[in-house]
């Protein structure tokens, strides 16, 4: 399950921070059923495995933190092999709970922030963000929502169809460099976040210049997600670089193709970070 776990991170195929995150941690249960000589040799089974789950993708500060947190959590707290499994149920299950909790909470708060007749942008798809609106609008909220296409994968046309599906929603597709051309008909961009580290916020790429030329607009940028998506020390992010093919399918002889999965925007740029645990104005 561990390896498997790690092949299918690896290859993205599971993309939402927050799935990720659970699956590596369910995938450590996998060591409570293998025999071990003594303590020892379990954390240092447990360590090598976390570090395996946490290295397929560096990217994701939830995973990072999730599996430091089942290390911590067991590492030098035991003193028999039966204890130091079970320390790891305990936290393999506290964490799971906190993700998963996690980002349903802080959708429900941020659902409470938007008001009737309101305008926002969107980019890409973030299943938080998108419970948030949903949430709003069951309330009673009448919403206009833009949303960007998210080339080159196109998310955004997920997130369309989903807004499309919910009453008093009235979304709207665009190409993601229209967004200049439509901010001013916006009250809000909303969107949410792979992770924040200490001043940046990391999504996924075309976030960057969205926030900016919201910036100089004026629209607030509120970002949404988990509590356990911002970190501020012993995380480095490293972004990934996509398949060319998605840019352009039939390779050009002396074209080198650029397709990173993340962009790096400034938290100065955001107003607002809305999580389950706090609700931060103007940034960190």
């Amino acid at each position: 399950m561990i390896d498997e776990t790690i092949e299918e991170i690896s290859r993205m195929q599971t993309h939402s921070s927050s799935v990720v995150a659970v699956k590596a941690t369910t995938a450590l249960g996998e060591l409570l059923d293998r025999d071990y000589r003594n303590v020892e040799e379990y954390e240092r089974d447990l360590e090598r495995n976390a570090g395996a789950l946490r290295r397929a993708n560096p990217s994701h500060a939830s995973l990072h933190k999730a599996m430091r947190e089942v290390v911590d959590g067991v590492l030098g707290e035991a003193d028999t092999i039966e204890d130091a499994k079970s320390r790891t149920r305990e936290e393999i299950d506290r964490i799971v709970e906190a993700i998963e909790t996690g980002k349903h909470r802080a959708a429900a708060r941020a659902a409470t922030t938007f008001e009737d007749g309101e305008t926002f942008l969107t980019h890409d798809f973030s299943s938080t963000a998108l419970e948030a609106i949903e949430v709003a609008a069951s309330e009673g909220c009448h919403l206009t929502g833009y949303v960007t296409e998210a080339r080159p994968r196109y998310l955004g046309r997920k997130t369309a169809r989903r807004l499309a599906e919910m009453d008093r929603v009235d979304p709207h597709l665009l190409v993601d460099s229209a967004v200049g051309h439509i901010l001013e008909r916006c009250d809000r961009v909303v969107v949410g976040m792979t992770c924040i580290v200490g001043d940046t916020l990391y999504n996924r790429v075309g976030t960057f210049p969205l926030a900016a030329a919201a910036n100089v607009v004026g629209v607030p940028v509120v970002v949404v997600g988990s509590e356990s998506k911002i970190i501020e020390s012993d995380f480095v992010f490293e972004n990934e670089e996509r398949e060319p093919a998605e840019v352009i399918r039939e390779p050009v002889e002396g074209v080198a193709i650029e397709n990173p999965a993340y962009d790096a925007t400034p938290m100065d740029l955001v107003s607002e970070v809305i999580t389950d645990q706090d609700h931060y104005q103007d940034g960190l």
